[in-house]
């Protein structure tokens, strides 16, 4: 199993954690990821990772699809591949429609249905087979609609660079896990519990099938909060922050996809009252509603020893092949380092 690190989109000022980027590069972890919400976003930070590294890998979890028209993300991405000698990951996402009507100003729209044609028109322009073509739901290329000019033509990418550009997608929902078994090469799950892949592989499974590839082909990559402390309390604090904020505020009262994945990870009356408590403002007591058994299922929280003890599902999951690579999130230094003794 590979390990990366998750920079995170950034606080309120400009800022990368590259005291444990460089560190993770000098350990041996494979990669690591950068995002954006409606602050900091994921391209610029991920080229100046790119810049100031030269062996890890460097991906976007994620770019926001309603952010950058198709034709732009595969300029961004085969321009940030090809200069740093093919280590860029194209990690896409539809985002939620509380981002994507409140801050880009477009229609939310059909998420599924925009991915899988946004996909095919990024790998259509870095295989340059011919000229761009294409007429779905969600783009048209040449653009024919009725305020169209007429002048458009079939266009032919200038840049030559790797067909084989490696694409991710964000899911945490059924369909969302399939589409990107279906039309990309990883998925990474905001969360995920190792005792839990009945969440994740009959999805997975239904997305292969559709495009005929194997399990082997296809990258699971969970994000996984790290929090070293000796006191496990406080260990847990930031989870329990991070938790009742996706479940309580990133969406209303159904449509909110954290909700849901928790709910079907068996914690549907917890789920209930975090969203609750922190719909009505009171959101020191939906962290403190957070229940200990989820923040241990899908984080490493605690002391070294009492990590190292957990690591032993994340390394059975890994065996199986259902896992592919452990995304560490919030991870001190210190944390770095024990990742990379346990796993690499």
């Amino acid at each position: 199993m590979k390990l990366g690190f998750v920079a995170g989109y950034g606080p309120a000022q400009a800022q990368l954690p590259m005291e444990q980027v460089l560190e993770a590069e000098h350990l041996g972890f494979h990669s690591v990821w950068t995002s954006e919400a409606y602050g900091m976003d994921a391209v610029s930070t991920a080229s100046w990772i790119l810049a100031r590294t030269s062996r890890i890998h460097v991906g976007t979890a994620i770019m926001q699809m309603p952010a950058r028209t198709p034709t732009c993300a595969a300029m961004t991405a085969m321009t940030l591949n090809a200069l740093s000698g093919g280590r860029f990951i194209l990690g896409l996402g539809p985002s939620g429609p509380r981002v994507v009507e409140g801050w880009y100003g477009v229609p939310y729209g059909r998420p599924l249905a925009r991915t899988r044609e946004y996909i095919d028109i990024v790998r259509q322009v870095a295989a340059r087979k011919g000229p761009l073509v294409h007429q779905g739901r969600e783009y048209r290329i040449p653009y024919d609609g009725p305020d169209a000019s007429g002048l458009g033509t079939p266009l032919k990418g200038i840049l030559h660079a790797d067909p084989s550009l490696r694409i991710f997608t964000a899911a945490v929902t059924p369909k969302g896990i399939a589409c990107a078994a279906e039309v990309a090469d990883g998925v990474f799950p905001v969360w995920l519990s190792p005792e839990h892949p009945e969440l994740i592989e009959p999805h997975v499974a239904e997305g292969l099938a559709i495009s005929g590839r194997a399990r082997a082909d296809f990258e699971v990559a969970p994000m996984v909060p790290v929090s070293l402390d000796e006191d496990l309390e406080r260990a847990r604090a930031p989870v329990r922050e991070q938790l009742a904020l996706y479940i309580g505020g990133m969406g209303p009262k159904g449509r909110n996809f954290y909700f849901d994945y928790v709910s079907r990870m068996g914690h549907a009356e917890a789920a209930r009252r975090i969203q609750e408590l922190f719909l009505a403002g009171q959101r020191a007591a939906a962290a403190a509603a957070v229940p200990e058994a989820l923040i241990d299922e899908i984080a490493l929280v605690g002391p070294a020893g009492r990590i190292r003890e957990r690591l032993a599902a994340w390394k059975e999951v890994g065996r199986s092949g259902r896992v592919s690579t452990l995304l560490a999130g919030g991870c001190s230094t210190e944390a770095l380092h024990l990742l990379a003794r346990e796993l690499l």
